[in-house]
């Protein structure tokens, strides 16, 4: 029923054309940002047509013989079209692993696409890995989401994170001083956990540079020196906070309660879901209590990413 073939660079433009009008892509699937990094992964991305027509992609890598729906993304799967069907992504599952078979792919760990990024409902592959594939729930991290249609109180102390920043005179801003940002965030993060951010300046000065209307840095000033700032990527119908972060001054002047009022009740008002990311780690097993109490506090409330994983020598459910 389905033709499989393996991505290449010719695609390009036929992929980045059916995400753009698929039911759950964004912009994170774009070739222009899956590529950015493509040094770092062997790319094994899927294409399904049926009757010449692409019908679905799978953005994903290959490794050690296992196909990853892509390591470089915090979220992949079946991205489809309008027209899929739940008994047609059953079958193209089916087809798919026993595809991979011949390719001597013996192993598949797949990261679905959370609903909250879902233009249309779209967890047909999610009922289709249940009927075809001997999977089991590897990973399962907590994100915490804010609902605008349905708006949760938000806790006295961020509201008075919000007074205090104002009664420090902080300021807000849209901002392209990466620069700046960045050197607080490295600081931050290098101090609280000994880590350094995903990306790295040039590469977000890129990727901003590529998704101009996708990615957005908001920055709170003190007397014109930054104290804090939200990376935010936009999609139709989510705004992920991709970083946040802050001086300690920052935090103690409530510069992330500033800058989230503003970017939830000004520049963002329109979009159904601020998505603050995960709280946890460990493939899920270890939940920063603190971190999660604090975004909690903002009124979000969880949302699950989920990983699975089949061996593909294990007989289908059928």
């Amino acid at each position: 029923m389905f033709d499989i073939r393996k991505y290449n660079q010719t695609h390009e433009e036929e992929w980045n054309r059916f995400v753009a009008g698929s039911k759950n892509g964004t912009f994170l699937l774009h070739r222009g940002y899956m590529d950015y990094h493509s040094h770092r992964f062997t790319d094994h991305s899927l294409m399904f047509y049926r009757k010449e027509r692409l019908y679905a992609v799978l953005p994903a890598n290959i490794q050690d013989g296992t196909l990853y729906s892509h390591q470089g993304l915090t979220y992949g799967g079946l991205i489809s079209g309008k027209e899929a069907t739940a008994a047609d992504t059953v079958t193209l599952f089916q087809e798919m692993n026993a595809y991979l078979r011949k390719e001597h792919i013996g192993r598949v760990v797949y990261k679905c696409v959370p609903w909250i990024y879902h233009r249309i409902p779209s967890e047909e592959d999610l009922y289709a890995i249940f009927r075809t594939c001997a999977f089991r729930l590897i990973c399962r991290n907590i994100s915490t989401v804010v609902a605008r249609d349905e708006p949760i109180k938000w806790e006295k102390s961020r509201s008075r994170g919000v007074r205090k920043a104002m009664r420090n005179g902080l300021t807000v801003e849209r901002s392209n001083d990466w620069k700046a940002f960045w050197k607080v965030l490295e600081d931050n993060l290098m101090h609280t956990h000994n880590a350094h951010p995903v990306h790295s300046l040039q590469e977000m000065e890129l990727l901003k540079s590529r998704f101009p209307d996708n990615i957005f840095l908001y920055v709170a000033r003190h007397h014109e020196e930054v104290v804090g700032g939200y990376v935010i990527y936009l999609t139709p119908p989510t705004a992920h906070a991709q970083y946040i972060s802050a001086t300690k001054e920052g935090k103690q002047m409530g510069a992330i309660d500033t800058i989230f009022h503003h970017i939830i009740h000004e520049d963002f008002a329109h979009v159904p879901y601020f998505d603050f990311g995960k709280s946890t780690e460990g493939h899920g097993e270890t939940l920063n209590e603190g971190l999660i109490f604090q975004k909690e506090g903002f009124g979000g409330r969880g949302v699950c990413y989920d990983w699975y994983e089949w061996d593909l020598s294990s007989d289908s459910h059928d």
